[in-house]
């Protein structure tokens, strides 16, 4: 199923041997998604740095899997990168991961939900239930770019001494007030999406 505002979408994808990681850009104006020869649909709302590949953990497409007595192959939720014998979701923003031998990839916030999401799962009530289940994955920027490969290890840097968690930051636009304000102080996010948060909790807050 397209984005709306423009035809195509890239929610679309498969295991493949090996991919190309690079830092695309600036969200709207640069080379959209951070693997070559992606697609974005929307780049509105998708792709640039801080948004350049979707990790997944393997565990939590096995957990779905169950609850929706289906299976779901790998890229099922239009992730780059499906890993395994990682919590994804509790990984802490700004945590640098080396991924095989050469490529950094640095966690900077949850994927949220859309419609184009919904309708690839064509399950009732998707946005809302994979909402309330709060483990969205992981965006990721790419700050040494190179080639990806299944079996490549993912090993995990140290932590920011922050503590705030893709989970953390998924309830946080999702509406905790109190998780919300404590990434602000943490000023662990992206500038636009520091001042998206700041202006949702502007709002909340009248």
């Amino acid at each position: 199923m397209p984005e709306a505002s423009t035809g195509v979408t890239g929610i679309d994808t498969a295991p493949v041997r090996s991919i190309e990681v690079r830092a695309p850009g600036p969200k709207r104006d640069g080379g959209g998604s951070g693997v070559a020869g992606d697609v974005i649909g929307n780049l509105r709302h998708h792709g640039g740095d801080q948004q350049a590949v979707y990790a997944l953990a393997r565990e939590e497409l096995d957990a779905w899997s169950a609850e929706l007595g289906r299976d779901l192959p790998d890229g099922m939720f239009g992730e780059n990168l499906t890993t395994e014998g990682i919590d994804v979701d509790a990984a802490v923003l700004g945590q640098r991961w080396q991924v095989g031998d050469r490529v950094v990839l640095r966690v900077c916030g949850p994927r949220i939900p859309c419609q184009t999401f919904a309708v690839r799962m064509g399950e009732p009530a998707w946005v809302r239930r994979f909402t309330e289940r709060g483990r969205p994955g992981a965006y990721l920027a790419v700050e040494v770019p190179g080639t990806l490969r299944p079996g490549d290890p993912v090993v995990p840097g140290e932590p920011p001494q922050h503590g705030l968690d893709v989970m953390d930051a998924f309830a946080a636009f999702m509406g905790e007030r109190d998780l919300a304000a404590a990434l602000l102080v943490a000023g662990c996010l992206h500038p636009d999406d520091h001042a998206e948060l700041e202006r949702s909790l502007r709002r909340r807050s009248h």
